[in-house]
């Protein structure tokens, strides 16, 4: 048995995962999930605010004293859309190899793609396949083809951070910001369909906390239950219905909703936007909410060679 940590610093979010994993075994010691917001302005700046880079690496310090507490044995963090696009990235990979002890990575789109998709396919049927997995982060999303490996995968700039920073300046948008988040994600869709069969796998799952938190909308969660989540199906109408009703409500509605991660209220109307638009273009007639992703698929990679 070996004890892993993977860390997934994303745009919006950091979150960390410690597990047991013993040849196909896998034990969950611990997952947590921050917002931080470490790609605030970078889509108009193409540098960290200074600000975020503290509130970041202060989060990963409090990850840091876990997994010392904890015994792990390996550890793996990857920093995904936000760090490949900021010029200043040195200062926060500086930062984060000072308190860990390790050298961060900055993963191309296509590396997150693919852990993204060993994480989520894991408890799926097989006998469902091929799949699409999408990951929407953000500041990227990832779409990845493939059965019992990854055939296809392209990640495009559409992440809901992104979206949000981009087109949508108030809650709730007007109709000509929502008109164009949708002409810029259906192009970025349009792009990754030119790699990526997204109209042709059996399956759709979709991951990450747009995706979750889109999916306790549609199942009328009083408050945010991975387990009720979990492998739920959502039908296409629900989607398409739960993102219209974020793009009607109040900031302070929107905060109201029990299953609402506070760090998520500002950017949610953006990436169920961006997740109804998906299911349009794929013509999928639902998605399985998966609450496994690329944490799982990090984890996984670190015992790959024993």
């Amino acid at each position: 048995m070996t004890r892993v940590a993977a860390i997934d610093c994303g745009t919006n979010s950091i979150r960390l995962l410690i597990a047991d994993i013993s040849g196909g075994n896998f034990r969950e010691v611990l997952r947590r999930t921050e917002i931080v917001r470490l790609g605030q302005g970078v889509d108009q700046t193409q540098q960290f605010d200074p600000e975020a880079i503290d509130r970041t690496l202060a989060m990963v310090g409090e990850y840091a004293g876990q997994i010392r507490a904890k015994g792990v044995e390996k550890i793996r963090f990857c920093a995904t859309s936000a760090t490949r696009d900021a010029t200043n990235r040195h200062l926060f990979i500086d930062g984060v190899r000072d308190l860990l002890g390790i050298e961060p990575e900055v993963i191309p789109g296509e590396e997150e793609a693919s852990l993204s998709f060993i994480g989520a396919t894991k408890e799926v049927p097989g006998n469902e396949a091929p799949f699409l997995v999408v990951d929407i982060g953000g500041g990227s999303t990832e779409f990845v083809y493939g059965s019992s490996k990854v055939e296809f995968a392209r990640s495009v700039n559409i992440g809901c951070v992104r979206m949000t920073e981009r087109h949508l300046k108030s809650q709730p948008p007007t109709m000509d910001q929502l008109m164009a988040a949708k002409i810029d994600i259906d192009a970025a869709i349009s792009e990754a369909a030119e790699i990526v069969p997204i109209r042709s796998p059996s399956t759709l799952i979709a991951v990450a906390g747009t995706a979750t938190t889109v999916a306790a909308a549609a199942l009328g969660l009083p408050e945010y239950d991975r387990y009720a989540i979990h492998l739920s199906r959502i039908p296409a109408a629900k989607v398409h219905s739960v993102a219209s009703m974020f793009a009607s409500m109040k900031r302070e509605e929107i905060a109201a909703l029990g299953y609402m991660h506070p760090g998520r209220v500002d950017v949610i109307t953006a990436g169920s936007l961006v997740l109804s638009q998906i299911m349009l273009a794929t013509g999928a007639d639902e998605y399985i909410a998966c609450e496994t992703d690329i944490l799982d698929g990090m984890a996984w990679s670190l015992v790959e060679s024993e």
